[in-house]
């Protein structure tokens, strides 16, 4: 059970302290507090863990700084959407909206390789008007053998390039829990000139000693990517463990799923699951095309699959876009036959406002339907009755 307590409450306030006092003596439940501090307002939400069956919401409703009670019903206890949840979806982070609603583009190089590269994404981003990127400093590989990233090195002159070019959020995966003070000196040694999503790989969405690390700090957003191997029922279990160490800024990434049947794309493109996770969940929703196709291949129109599948999941309603580009892909130490050259970046671009404003015109068109719909019942109901009523007066004569 969720309660969400009234918006700024003041932890020492009187209201505040009477309720916890009073949500103390109850037995056998465990309480966690969730804080979220928005753009305007602050939001404190209790959660109850425990056998909650016996208690009555109505009352729980009257305590002090007590606004709205959520039964929860679901078993994504702290991401899923349940009976009567109405709170906001999404969270805010270096001025950027992440929501069910809006749509982000993290366009960078899968792996940092030089700083000439990273100078050279970044200025294009920034002339395309994009301040998001994706820079891999620590990269997990299939071989002990392959390159696994330059690791804490890269991360000071990442992080300055990216204040230098007004890049506000680098999306960085980490594989162990002192990356994250890896990255967090990092910051502070260079001003903390930019921001970092944390992003957890396909390899480790069941590292949950790692996803309960990453859940633990509060300051650095996450992205999950769901993992290749497993079902997405366990791959949204995954993201909860984040939750419920406290850190509910979570965006949930799809890129593929691993089969024998997806040849010669690298994954089985599994955007489908867009709605489906907006449905069960109040995560924003990522895809990623490049590790979903694997390739710059184009049909016989001369358009890239990994553009086909971005529309996919655009015109779908995903909410951010992780994808692979390099100044010179031939070079790249990783992923180089995925990534796409950079005067590809502004078409890219073009490509997904044209699927964008698709996926707006189709929920148009549903509102527009549903309320025409409904009118249509109204209306006409009596005169259905009574023709269907006639009907069966003519088949039983």
């Amino acid at each position: 059970m969720i309660l969400i307590l009234t918006p700024n409450i003041d932890e020492h306030s009187p209201e505040y302290c009477q309720l916890m006092r009073h949500l103390s003596d109850l037995p056998n439940l465990e309480l966690r507090i969730h804080s979220e501090q928005g753009m305007e307002k602050s939001l404190t939400e209790v959660h109850l863990i425990g056998n909650t069956s016996g208690l009555s919401e109505e009352h729980l409703r009257s305590l002090p700084a007590v606004e709205h009670v959520v039964r929860v019903s679901e078993a994504y206890r702290v991401l899923g959407r349940h009976a009567g949840d109405h709170r906001a979806v999404g969270f805010s982070y270096q001025g950027i909206r992440f929501g069910q609603d809006n749509l982000n583009v993290f366009a960078g190089l899968c792996a940092v390789d030089t700083p000439r590269h990273v100078e050279m994404m970044m200025r294009a981003l920034r002339d395309c008007g994009q301040v998001c990127t994706r820079m891999g400093a620590y990269k997990p590989r299939t071989s002990p053998y392959s390159f696994q990233g330059h690791g804490k090195k890269c991360l000071p002159y990442v992080f300055e390039l990216g204040g230098r070019y007004g890049i506000k959020i680098i999306a960085m995966e980490v594989t162990r829990e002192s990356h994250i003070d890896e990255i967090h000196e990092a910051l502070e040694m260079t001003g903390n000139p930019t921001g970092v999503m944390l992003q957890i790989g396909t390899r480790n969405t069941q590292n949950f000693e790692l996803l309960k690390s990453v859940g633990r700090q509060h300051e650095f957003p996450v992205l999950i990517k769901r993992s290749y191997g497993i079902t997405l029922d366990e791959s949204l279990h995954a993201a909860e463990y984040l939750a419920s160490e406290g850190n509910t800024k979570v965006v949930f990434a799809l890129r593929g799923t691993k089969t024998n049947n997806c040849d010669p794309h690298r994954n089985s493109v599994d955007f489908a699951f867009v709605p489906v996770v907006k449905r069960l969940t109040r995560m924003p929703v990522c895809i990623d095309p490049s590790h979903s196709v694997g390739t710059r291949a184009s049909g016989p129109e001369g358009i890239l699959d990994i553009m086909h599948v971005t529309a996919q999941g655009v015109i779908a309603g995903a909410n951010m876009i992780l994808v692979d580009f390099h100044p010179a892909p031939a070079r790249a130490l990783v992923d180089g036959p995925q990534a796409l050259h950079l005067d590809q970046l502004e078409l890219f671009l073009e490509d997904i406002q044209i699927a964008r404003e698709a996926y707006e015109k189709r929920l148009e068109l549903n509102s527009r339907h549903s309320f025409s719909s409904e009118r249509y019942a109204q209306v006409l109901a009596p005169d259905v009755l009574k023709t269907a009523v006639t009907t069966e007066n003519v088949i039983a004569a």
